[in-house]
């Protein structure tokens, strides 16, 4: 037995010694399989053991990255949905409104040649020139067809030429000017370069006088109708200003128009409405409001209308109307039925703020007095 023990205690003595051997030796071939077992049981343990400590984390990463792009990506694709969804609407509006090419623009807020503060009034003569009746400035602005300024007259006072808020503005086929002097209740005429010629009208509700008149317009055969708003009736004029007739009640028009055919248009704001008559005063038809043609309240609807304020016929009885509340133009055939639009709220090209009077032109042009821009633009259909 004890020979036994210490042939072990010889046997583990020359193993520690080879061992110490190896470690400070160059490999043998027998040390390298050792150590090649060894990074094999080591590379073995990795792929065994480390899969259930490091992709964990891993897998738990990758979680959190999705987790992550489900959170955060899915608004993200969620607002670019709507984003593009917002720009087709626009797109399609535009497409549904803007059927009327844009051609110019002028004028800037100012009371110098060519500004404006408030244009309420606009038209045009048979040669392409545009007047423009300026509320606050309490003048006249007359100008090419392209913008041009070309002279001015008025100012404010109660004397001949002078003015106190004028409205409406028309032009018969002589270039002769017709002023609706608001705020000192009276029609002026004047000459196409501004020259003074008449007026007639005084404060009052007789045959022949005025309460707050606001629109005007001049026939073919010579005549001249007011929107006598303020006493709610239209009042017909020969071009000097002899008294003929009157008609209307309840609401008060705004703008007044005719066409070639012998029909007058009145702009009834607080209807929200286009009531259609002959010259001579008799009712023919009506459309706008909610429900169309017989309701009263605004809408923003192809053909509905929110307080109307301009309204002008060309020479094919179209009619135009300034949908003032709906910051857009709306046009009509002579019956009312609605034929396009076009125009939004703002202050770019083909936009309006509040745009309160219109014209058109020999040519078919039409000019939109846009009035909360203080500036005339211009439209060709």
């Amino acid at each position: 037995m004890k020979k036994v023990l210490i042939l072990a205690l010889i046997l583990a003595a020359i193993l520690t010694a080879v061992t110490c051997s190896e470690k400070h030796s160059p490999a043998s071939p027998a040390a390298t399989n050792t150590t090649n077992y060894t990074q094999t049981y080591i590379a073995l343990f990795t792929r065994t053991i480390s899969p259930t400590i490091t992709p964990t984390p891993t897998i738990t990463d990758t979680a959190s990255i999705t987790l992550t792009s489900t959170v955060t990506m899915t608004p993200n694709i969620t607002a670019t949905a709507q984003a593009q969804q917002t720009a087709t609407a626009q797109a399609a509006q535009q497409t549904a409104t803007m059927t009327a090419m844009f051609v110019t623009a002028w004028g800037s807020a100012g009371s110098g040649n060519g500004q404006f503060s408030s244009p309420v009034g606009i038209a045009a003569d048979s040669s392409g020139n545009v007047y423009v009746s300026d509320f606050y400035n309490d003048n006249i602005q007359k100008f090419s067809s392209t913008g041009a300024y070309i002279t001015a007259w008025g100012s404010g006072g109660t004397g001949n030429g002078q003015f106190s808020s004028p409205m409406g503005i028309a032009v018969d086929s002589s270039s002769n000017v017709y002023v609706v002097d608001q705020g000192n209740s009276r029609i002026q005429e004047f000459s196409s370069t501004g020259t003074y010629t008449t007026q007639w009208g005084s404060s009052g509700e007789g045959n022949g006088q005025f309460y707050r008149p606001d629109g005007i317009a001049v026939d073919t055969g010579g005549y001249a109708y007011v929107a006598d708003t303020g006493d709610s009736r239209i009042e017909k004029f020969s071009t000097t200003g002899t008294y003929i007739t009157a008609w209307g009640s309840l609401e008060p028009g705004i703008g007044v128009a005719t066409d070639s055919s012998g029909n007058m248009f009145v702009a009834e704001n607080n209807y929200n409405r286009i009531n259609e008559f002959s010259t001579t005063g008799t009712y023919i038809n009506a459309w706008g409001g909610v429900p169309a043609p017989n309701g009263t309240g605004p809408g923003s609807g192809n053909g509905q209308l929110d307080q109307p304020y301009g309204v002008a016929a060309d020479s094919s009885g179209n009619v135009y109307v300034a949908d003032t509340g709906n910051n857009r133009i709306q046009e009509f055939d002579t019956t009312g039925t609605y034929i396009k639009q076009w125009g939004s709220l703002g202050s770019g090209n083909g936009q309006f703020q509040s745009p309160q009077a219109i014209a058109v032109d020999s040519g078919g042009n039409v000019y939109v007095a846009d009035t909360g821009n203080h500036r005339i633009e211009k439209f060709h259909p």
